[in-house]
């Protein structure tokens, strides 16, 4: 559950220590400038609680509004804010295949990598060359290619295989 911290939250009611307050309406109309005490009154009288928007300002702001909902839609937005943040930042998930490697090996990796693709995360395949396969980085572009048209029906090439020192890299990304 998601908290706020005490410095983001407002005083209400009996926490107002400010003399005169700009008071705002539960509709969003002007009141006028009223007493602290005249604006608790009208607060009550419709149930609602008075908030006190902005001090620093002269005079100071406060809102007649339900604060409970006011702090629970400010939630919901924050979360929602953080959904979309976590749907823009998706992963690259990393597999390594080797030169030699056996065909359920490729086939749970093709598997593994499918669902996550299918989940809209990136993947980068890459082989990393030992002793004297480094002579041959041509079957490793071959197992990388392969590990590509398995899964050509859920992502796209984005980058093709390049060989970077001893380590041969293909990144997919899903397809739209």
């Amino acid at each position: 559950m998601l908290f706020i911290a005490k410095t983001e939250e407002l005083l209400i009611n009996d926490q107002i220590r400010i003399a005169e307050l700009m008071v705002i309406g539960p509709n969003g109309e002007k009141m006028g400038v009223k007493r602290l005490e005249d604006a608790k009154t009208l607060a009550n009288y419709a149930g609602l609680d008075l908030v006190l928007m902005s001090e620093n300002t002269t005079p100071a702001v406060a809102k007649i509004m339900d604060y409970n909902k006011y702090r629970y839609e400010r939630q919901k937005k924050l979360k929602e804010a953080q959904k979309k943040q976590r749907e823009s930042n998706k992963e690259v998930k990393e597999y390594r295949l080797s030169v030699t490697i056996d065909v359920h090996d490729f086939d749970t990796r093709k598997r593994n990598a499918a669902d996550y693709l299918k989940k809209g995360h990136k993947i980068k395949a890459f082989i990393r060359f030992k002793g004297r396969q480094m002579a041959h980085t041509e079957l490793g572009k071959d197992v990388l290619l392969k590990f590509a048209e398995e899964l050509s029906e859920v992502s796209t090439i984005e980058v093709e295989p390049k060989l970077e020192g001893k380590q041969m890299s293909l990144l997919l990304a899903p397809k739209k």
